[in-house]
């Protein structure tokens, strides 16, 4: 057993005074005024006098960390997700970027086989698959050698239940339409990206069943007064949730607040894009096929092509609530509970409640990852080796 004590929580909102938190099994038991609650005899107690704790983060799009890039070898998987706590993370979709889909297939393998034994880490939830399905005119780092139009038979067995958690398809492509109806009918996320969508075609989109934009702004057409095109139809229309790099370098800090002015809490995913080179010094690291050029503050393939991040969820928290002014109560559920309920998620993981699994946060007075609870085991303190 585990017991959080005399801490300020949002779960996300945030709860009246300072609250204590019983966790056993992986999962929150009690919840309430730390006057309420005790710790049972024998639990291991954590003193969050002066801190706050809020739900664990969840990111639906991360191409690998530590040195290691799911789409050429999927294997680090557990490997990398054992390290994610540091930055506050829980949960989160390996992604598998434009590759032979037998790379798919591989990644696949790795989530099924479960955790290796004694496992304390943030967990895979299922694959981001972004590519192959995507417009060679917005392709960015993705190989143009393996794009190609969509086909409702190579995605037939894509399903949570086989690891497939979200798509990312370019919903102008023929056929594209037909593979979106049948993803999201079997339960999976289908994500609009990587596109020369129309405000019309993507419209289409919508109503086939596309549900989630991956990174706003990146590999779209520009937003223009006459054509607002998938940029357009993702801030206007309210039914997809909109996947952000909030960096500051995907966009200038002043959409970073245009964006959140215009979906706010409800309807913003913040999400890193990470890649390998995330928690690595600069220099060059992989991504798919290519080498890619990393300094302090991105990642490249050349002057003008952008190549993932090496942005940290905990950081692009940072950054809304810095560059917008707004509360952490408020900007909570774009990496908590939208990302939750996005995935079908929504009633076992994203926030702090009763029967939840127990994936939590502790933070500093300035918002920093001091210790992160993962299923309700203690997965990172801060001043541990990482």
């Amino acid at each position: 057993m585990l017991f959080i004590k005399n801490a300020t929580v949002y779960g996300p909102e945030r709860l009246p005074g300072t609250s204590s938190i019983l966790i056993d099994q992986g999962r929150i038991r009690s919840l309430g005024p730390s006057s309420d609650l005790a710790a049972p005899p024998g639990a291991t107690v954590i003193d969050a006098t002066g801190f706050t704790v809020v739900p664990g983060f969840i990111d639906l799009q991360f191409n690998g960390a530590f040195g290691h890039d799911f789409t050429n070898d999927a294997a680090p998987i557990w490997s990398v997700a054992a390290r994610l706590p540091r930055f506050g993370v829980t949960s989160f979709l390996p992604t598998i970027i434009t590759a032979p889909l037998d790379r798919v297939a591989a990644g696949q393998q790795v989530i099924a086989a479960g955790p290796p034994q004694g496992f304390t880490g943030a967990m895979p939830l299922g694959l981001h698959v972004e590519g192959p399905y995507l417009n060679v005119a917005k392709k960015g780092a993705h190989n143009p050698k393996y794009l190609r139009p969509p086909d409702r038979k190579e995605v037939a067995d894509w399903s949570p239940s086989t690891g497939i958690r979200l798509v990312t398809i370019a919903p102008e492509l023929p056929g594209a339409l037909e593979v979106i109806t049948d993803l999201s009918r079997r339960g999976v996320l289908v994500s609009a990206g990587h596109s020369m969508a129309t405000y019309e075609e993507a419209m289409a989109a919508f109503d086939a069943g596309v549900r989630y934009g991956t990174h706003l702004f990146s590999a779209m057409p520009s937003l223009a007064h006459r054509e607002p095109g998938l940029p357009g139809a993702l801030l206007t229309d309210s039914r997809p949730l909109v996947g952000f790099i909030a960096d500051g370098v995907h966009t200038h800090q002043c959409i970073i607040d245009l964006v959140w002015r215009a979906l706010g809490s409800a309807r913003l995913s913040l999400v890193t894009d990470a890649m390998a080179a995330l928690g690595m010094p600069p220099g060059w690291h992989r991504l798919g096929d290519y080498d890619v050029q990393v300094d302090a503050t991105s990642a490249r393939l050349d002057a003008r092509t952008l190549a993932g991040s090496i942005l940290s969820l905990d950081r692009a928290l940072r950054n809304v609530i810095r560059i917008t002014g707004c509360s952490l109560e408020s900007v909570l559920p774009t990496l908590t509970t939208n990302n939750a309920k996005a995935i079908g998620l929504g009633h076992d993981r994203g926030r702090i409640a009763i029967g939840f699994v127990a994936d939590l946060v502790v933070l500093s007075p300035d918002l920093e990852v001091y210790s992160t609870v993962a299923a309700g085991q203690v997965a990172y303190t801060a001043g541990d080796a990482a």
